[in-house]
């Protein structure tokens, strides 16, 4: 005799989808624009093969995510749709959404800034929302998207099950609206870019989905390129240009240096590690004495950092000496995200900082202002935590077999197969989580055909890792952006 089931055992309801809509107007690029807003979550399922048992449309994940459709389009099916998200991996997409392409950003300074809370949101006059409708997904894990109970975390937390999950949602999305005739494009943010180059070549392949344009701000392509460890120098040297611009904003340089022309200041520093430093970390321990000793005083001159210190690191400076070490005798660290922010630790001894001030400037004003939003503007109503971000990179799978990802080969791969696609590439002079000269290296050694050479686009602003919560070049890049809609469409 069985017994009976126990009520806590009871098998769960299976998830379904909570979409809702809502209709708003805003001030963008000089027009009133009215939009439906459309936030919710849609669950995710795989027609799966169990042990020879076949389980059909079995749900796996539910994706939340906020869409915006621009009202009174005579043909919704054929206007231009972005699908944009963040980074990390475990970064919701509520940076790119608040700050740069929704139709609301959250007020800060014009140097990006926050006030003091309560925080609020502003009318994003520079959206692009009078060009391309959006969508903003948050991948599983992050902001309200969540695996069904039963799944394990290793299921979505890795490179391909990443893309693969995105993907689908993307497809389901222009399925259930009717948007496979539109231009289509993708923005990704940091780890967003690897992401959205990976999706190019997937969808391609997966579900014949052929892009228009990517958006790849603050490019992370080529993981090699990114990290510090014994013996590795490329890292050493592609992250230089970022901390002599860095020391340059801190005034840390000599009169000369401040003075010129940042364009020409910028050339002289790339050229001098493109030729002398990078022939020196060749060498290595071969290298003549004194040319080691002139190297460490031109190292010290455009870095900002004293000549003993270079050379207790061996002529290599890893990133976070280099926030702790610039203004050291301030008693203050630079930001890793932005690094014209300044950061107070405990102490000034020490080799890292507590904690990055680019990112503590930001993320109380961002999570206070889209769980307000969603609620009380969107009116979407959950308990669920919104994850701002998940440690998921502690634990993430790039699944690159003992190698550093490589998402370039993805990316040309899908120029080749594609030679219509554009892509944007965005970077911030003052990022030393994805350094602009690091994204320039990588798209040079794509081996990219030349006839699709034209294809990409770079711009670089002055500002960081996220350029846009500075005015300025917020201004900037949303016109850069706009043009480049407008021309891949």
């Amino acid at each position: 005799m069985t017994e009976p089931q126990k009520k806590d055992d009871a098998p769960k309801p299976a998830p379904a989808d909570h979409v809702v809509s809502t209709r708003h107007s805003a001030k963008i690029n000089g027009k009133t624009i009215k939009y439906t807003a459309t936030c919710g979550t849609l669950v995710l399922k795989e027609d799966l093969e169990k042990d020879g048992n076949r389980e059909a449309d079995k749900a796996r994940a539910s994706i939340f995510f906020i869409a915006y459709t621009k009202d009174d389009v005579k043909d919704s099916a054929t206007r231009p749709i972005t699908f944009s998200f963040n980074g990390g991996p475990g970064s919701s997409s509520v940076w790119l959404h608040l700050g740069l392409f929704g139709p609301k950003r959250v007020k800060l300074d014009k140097e990006g800034n926050a006030p003091p809370p309560p925080y609020s949101l502003v009318d994003n006059e520079y959206s692009l929302l009078d060009e391309s409708d959006f969508v903003f997904i948050d991948p599983v894990g992050t902001g309200y998207s969540r695996m069904v109970d039963g799944e394990k975390v290793g299921e979505f937390h890795n490179y391909q099950r990443d893309i693969e999950s995105v993907g689908e949602f993307i497809r389901l999305y222009c399925s259930r609206n009717a948007r496979w005739g539109s231009p289509k494009f993708i923005a990704g943010e940091s780890y967003g870019t690897t992401r959205a180059a990976g999706l190019s070549r997937h969808l391609q392949e997966k579900h014949g989905l052929y892009l228009n344009g990517l958006m790849l701000i603050s490019c992370a392509l080529e993981f090699s390129s990114l990290r510090f460890g014994p013996g590795h120098d490329l890292a050493h040297l592609l992250f230089f240009p970022t901390y002599a611009l860095t020391a340059r904003h801190h005034g840390k340089l000599s009169p000369a240096l401040t003075r010129k022309p940042l364009a020409a200041f910028i050339k002289e520093v790339e050229d001098f590690t493109a030729g002398e430093y990078s022939q020196a970390l060749f060498l290595g321990d071969t290298l003549p004495a004194a040319r080691r000793t002139a190297l460490v005083k031109q190292l010290a001159a455009y870095s900002g950092l004293p000549e003993r210190y270079i050379e207790s690191t061996h002529l290599r400076v890893g990133i976070h000496r280099f926030c702790k070490e610039l203004l050291r005798d301030e008693k203050r660290t630079v930001g890793r995200l932005d690094s014209r922010f300044k950061g107070i630790d405990r102490d000034a001894a020490g080799e890292n900082f507590e904690m990055d001030p680019a990112h503590t400037n930001l993320d109380g004003a961002y999570a206070a202002c889209l769980n307000d939003y969603v609620k009380r503007d969107l009116k979407f109503a959950s308990d669920t935590p919104y994850k701002v971000i998940s440690p998921l990179y502690m634990t993430w799978d790039f699944g690159a077999k003992n190698e550093p990802l490589n998402v370039a080969e993805k990316l040309r791969a899908a120029m080749s197969a594609h030679p219509r696609m554009k892509v944007y590439v965005g970077q911030g002079y003052y990022d030393l989580a994805t350094p602009h000269y690091a994204a320039d290296y990588v798209l040079s050694h794509m081996a990219l055909d030349p006839s699709l050479k034209p294809n990409i686009e770079c711009h670089y602003y002055e500002a960081g890792h996220m350029m846009y919560v500075q005015e300025s070049s917020l201004k900037a890049q949303a016109a850069h952006l706009r043009a480049f809609v407008k021309k891949a469409s």
